[in-house]
């Protein structure tokens, strides 16, 4: 199965088209999480305008949108791009599609000034076999290397397996949990022992555990015989070093939980540097024995 119908790709590609559209992606790009005003801000575009392009950006799930208190935030959503080329582009040869792959990495290395990942993406599955796959080790062992030891009340601890390494902080806690409509957590710590399976820099261990802690959220809506997940990576400081990592890992793993829903297998092994080898967070002499 295509990781979109015919007609959702017939969306998608209609709306990379519109220059005035691109442009609207580059702003978001530059500076993700906008609201509708900012977004007009020094453009010749009338208001109206841009809210129809942004109109035609989401349903091509280019753009996804969250609400903080009044305002609606305006998200550039790697999520299409991301999974044509981890999916749909794998049956050819990957040099003759270096534009898309090009795309796919401008989306995903966005710089924020509010620094944040929203990803939202379209599974065909159910809102209770999503809900297993996002919490039991059996399940995120095989798309995302990684298993929670906890059970799932809010509140309750959690430690993570990860890397080869053992998290174990009291400060990793549960914040929501709903199940099948919504899940909610604090981030991992940065420990010695990660940063030692990582093969992280002392410099860079240091400045990702002083950072204040982030948080995820899952949110769950059954949509027929899809669900639509929304997941918000929030609570990074400017310049967060965990930001930086986080953007580049969500994609690939989002990618590898729709994979397994849908097709029962997971991705192919990743051809590109780890991330924090290709954000050179790790030793040098790690990196180059990776290269």
């Amino acid at each position: 199965m295509a990781a979109y119908p015919q007609a959702d790709l017939d969306d998608l590609f209609r709306a990379l088209a519109d220059p005035s559209r691109r442009l609207l992606l580059d702003s978001l790009n530059a500076h993700n999480g906008q609201t509708l005003r900012e977004l007009c801000s020094g453009r010749a575009m009338a208001r109206q305008s841009v809210s129809k392009h942004l109109a035609v950006l989401e349903a091509a799930n280019l753009v996804t949108t969250v609400r903080r208190g009044r305002e609606k935030l305006h998200y550039l959503n790697p999520a299409p791009i991301g999974e044509i080329g981890d999916r749909w582009m794998n049956r050819y040869e990957r040099a003759r599609v270096g534009v898309l792959t090009d795309l796919k990495r401008v989306l995903e290395d966005a710089t924020m000034d509010r620094p944040s990942f929203v990803y939202t993406t379209y599974i065909r599955t159910s809102a209770e076999q999503l809900w297993q796959a996002l919490t039991d080790p059996v399940f995120t062992q095989r798309y995302w290397g990684a298993t929670f030891e906890t059970d799932w009340n809010p509140g309750s601890a959690m430690t993570w397996q990860m890397a080869g390494a053992t998290i174990a902080d009291a400060a990793q806690v549960v914040l929501e949990s709903d199940p099948y409509r919504r899940l909610a957590y604090s981030w991992h710590s940065f420990t010695p022992e990660l940063a030692e399976s990582l093969k992280l820099t002392n410099e860079t261990r240091e400045h990702a555990a002083g950072e204040q802690r982030s948080k995820v959220s899952f949110d769950i809506e059954q949509l027929g015989e899809i669900v639509k997940l929304t997941v918000v990576h929030d609570g990074f400081e400017a310049g967060s070093i965990v930001a930086s990592m986080v953007g580049r890992g969500w994609p690939r793993v989002l990618s590898g939980l729709k994979t397994l829903l849908e097709t029962g297998e997971t991705l192919p092994p990743n051809p590109e540097p780890a991330v924090a080898a290709e954000l050179r967070l790790t030793r040098e002499e790690d990196a180059v024995t990776r290269s």
